[in-house]
């Protein structure tokens, strides 16, 4: 299983609006910079954030901000809005020999609990707010500042 970096790039957004969000205009540029990432992939999980309602985007002297406290923002929400092949996270491979015993049973006796173990991912992503990431943050950026 393994998530794109989407999703913690997402969280990186919103953290970042929270943060800098208050003394200056966020742009896709200024996160791009504090991320690390091309502005274009920048912009396109913008997009999937705002379709999500989870940011506003207002051109011009607007900049990037919250549509909702970070406190009701949790890790499921932003992994919902921006992770597109999550219906499945787990793959199963196509051409298991039907002439093995294994082969022909395998995904039968997989299912079940791969479908389980997705929804207790899902239930453990529910549990995690983007306010405690930007507390964290906040706590970090005071201890470097001594």
């Amino acid at each position: 299983m393994q998530i794109s970096t989407k999703f913690t790039i997402a969280i990186h957004i919103l953290a970042a609006v929270e943060y800098f969000g208050k003394d200056q205009k966020v742009t896709s540029d200024l996160l791009s910079s504090s991320i690390g990432a091309n502005p274009v992939i920048i912009r396109g999980l913008m997009s999937d954030m705002k379709k999500a309602g989870l940011i506003d985007i207002k051109r011009g002297p607007g900049g990037i901000t919250l549509s909702r406290p970070l406190d009701e923002i949790s890790f499921y929400d932003v992994y919902e809005a921006v992770e597109k092949s999550k219906d499945e996270l787990f793959h199963f491979h196509e051409n298991p020999n039907p002439k093995c015993p294994v082969g022909r049973n395998i995904h039968a006796a997989l299912i079940g609990r791969l479908e389980e173990a997705q929804r207790n991912f899902e239930n453990d992503l529910k549990r995690y707010k983007v306010s405690d990431v930007t507390a964290d943050v906040h706590r970090l950026v005071a201890k470097e500042a001594g």
